[in-house]
Order: C-alpha cells, then structure tokens, then sequence
C-alpha cells in the first residue's frame, strides 16, 4: 500500500488562457474565449472563483489572442491576484507555456487549470481533492477526470484509463477508454525536467509521466461541463440552472 503522505494545498497556479479558440467562432472573432460568458460569467471568472475559493495565493494567466482584451478584464479582480505571462509574440503550447510559467511560480506543486473547465461541484470541492489525494513522492501529476458518459457537451473517445492503485494510462489510438481530462490538475515541477524548450504539449510530459507509473487521476465528484462550441453554452446554462433548483 502507498505510505500516508501529509496533503499540502497548493498556494499557486497557473491557468491556460493563450489558445486561438477556433472552435468557439464567430464569437472568438472577437474576443479570447476565456471571456465569452456561461451564465453571466467570463468562462476564466469561473475558474478564478474556484482557485480563490481554495485560498490560492496567485494565478499565473498566459494570453496571446486579443491578449490586451483579456488583460483588461483580469486587472478587475483582486482575488486571486493575477500575474500574466505573455505569449502574444509567439504561442508556446500547454506544456512550453507551463514551463516559462514555472519561473513566476517557483519549485513547489502548483494547481494547473484551463480556463474552459468548469463544473458543478459534488460534496467537496474538487481541488481539494485533488490536494488531499496529492503525493509528490509518488506523482509528478494528479489529473481530475471525468467520465466520457454523462458528462455535458463531450463526444469523444476519452483520454485515460484508471487502475485501481489511481495510475494513469493514456488512449491508445484506436481505443476507447472511459475517462476525458477535465482541465484541472496538481503538477510537480519535477514533470518538466528534461522537457523541450519552445513550444511543446503537455500530452508529451504525461505520456512520458505515466510510462514511469508516476501520472496518476483522480475521478471528479460533480459534473463536469466541455464548453468546446458555441452550441455547448447552452447546455452547460442548462446544467447550471437544473443544477441550482
């Protein structure tokens, strides 16, 4: 059995909000689509609001497109403070805009969020979990999943599969596995060792991760919503008002 460890919650983190948003158009024409609204609220507000309400010391936010837009519309918040890592000049992708982020966020395990995923919490909140089921000494990365049945707004063959010591297996190609990637983790800066430099993708840090039984998931409590389309706003407003009724 895994020895106990003692859970530390993440004080930093760093949310993902430099993509192009090409599946979001037209309305990404003409904004980032960290700002286009879910029940009244910038889709990256609702992400702020979950890490703020886990006492989070600071958010590292990276922008590239309409950049400036969504700059502006971060200086408003006061909790969590916001540092902005810029990639305007050129993209690095999720796992080289990671890795320029670690140099504001420092050595310790961070919370890493993309600022599309939300959800409906369970009992418990979700990133307490994840900090609670956090060991540094056997993972470089705890990765909150959602079942690909059930969850709103999601139509593909799912990322993982998850054994039943919590370890990690990514999709084979042609397979179907039972588990999507619900945007939020707890990564250790241990997983960027030896990581190329310039622009890269986090599937190659978690692939490499889970090779060394060192990539595990946690399953979310909740539901989990993709807000990948235009057309999957109106399911993830539905959710939310059924949710509250």
């Amino acid at each position: 059995m895994p020895r106990s460890h003692r859970p530390v919650l993440p004080r930093r983190a760093m949310v993902l909000a430099a993509g192009l948003g090409q599946r979001m158009r037209p309305l990404t024409d003409r904004m980032p689509k960290p700002l286009i609204k879910v029940r009244g609220r910038a889709l990256i507000d609702h992400v702020l609001d979950r890490l703020s309400a886990v006492g989070l010391e600071f958010a590292v936010v990276n922008v590239h497109h309409l950049g400036d837009q969504l700059e502006r519309h971060l200086a408003a918040r006061r909790e969590p403070r916001i540092l902005i890592s810029d990639e305007r000049q050129a993209l690095m992708g999720t796992g080289g805009g990671a890795l320029k982020a670690l140099t504001l966020i420092g050595a310790a395990p961070f919370f890493h969020v993309n600022s599309d995923s939300i959800w409906i919490e369970g009992v418990t909140p979700n990133l307490l979990r994840l900090a609670a089921a956090f060991d540094p000494a056997r993972m470089d990365a705890l990765l909150l999943l959602a079942p690909t049945a059930g969850s709103i707004g999601y139509e593909g063959r799912g990322d993982f599969a998850l054994s039943s010591d919590g370890r990690l297996e990514p999709r084979a190609e042609r397979n179907v596995v039972p588990f999507v990637y619900a945007g939020a983790a707890i990564l250790a800066p241990a997983l960027f060792a030896d990581s190329p430099q310039g622009s890269f993708g986090l599937s190659l840090l978690f692939d490499r991760a889970a090779h060394q039984g060192r990539l595990h998931g946690l399953r979310l409590e909740g539901l989990w919503m993709h807000v990948g389309s235009p057309e999957a706003i109106a399911e993830a407003e539905a959710a939310i008002m059924a949710s509250a009724a």
